[in-house]
């Protein structure tokens, strides 16, 4: 098994309305990227759906040099419209998003004590995942230090 050190949060940067799968991500991130595979591990649909993507034993492909000991989820969302049809970053998060996000970072937390939960903001200068996911699951984040060894 590959050593996990951080879980990074994303959007996949659609509106709720789109209703986004991981078959679009995986289409995207495949047909028209060229990569292997999608590059997230976990995505959440609008309804709190977790599906799987790459498979965990896989390093992921979300962050650019902080890959390696990571695991990506994407929840689908974090754009509204404006009225021109351009997209604004924002946290459109549905209430089973949030639930089914930190199930997935506890899931996680519980097989990868040491590893600590980021946005993908923290790591470049983009608004993904449209929040602070480091300060909002800090309390997770430091919840299974006893399980460090």
């Amino acid at each position: 098994m590959r050593d996990i050190d951080k879980i990074i949060i994303h959007c996949s940067f659609t509106t709720l309305e789109m209703k986004t799968t991981v078959k679009d991500v995986k289409h995207w991130h495949v047909d028209d990227n060229g990569w292997s595979d999608i590059g997230y591990h976990i995505f959440i649909d609008v309804n709190g759906n977790t599906f799987t993507g790459r498979p965990i034993t896989k390093m992921g492909a979300g962050v650019s040099g902080h890959n390696k000991g990571s695991i990506h989820i994407c929840y689908s969302g974090g754009a509204t419209r404006n009225k021109d049809g351009s997209l604004n970053f924002i946290d459109t998060r549905t209430e089973s998003q949030k639930e089914a996000l930190i199930d997935m970072i506890k899931y996680y937390k519980i097989q990868f004590p040491k590893a600590i939960i980021y946005g993908h903001n923290n790591f470049a200068n983009k608004a993904c995942p449209c929040f602070d996911a480091k300060k909002e699951y800090r309390e997770i984040s430091n919840m299974f230090n006893h399980l460090v060894k």
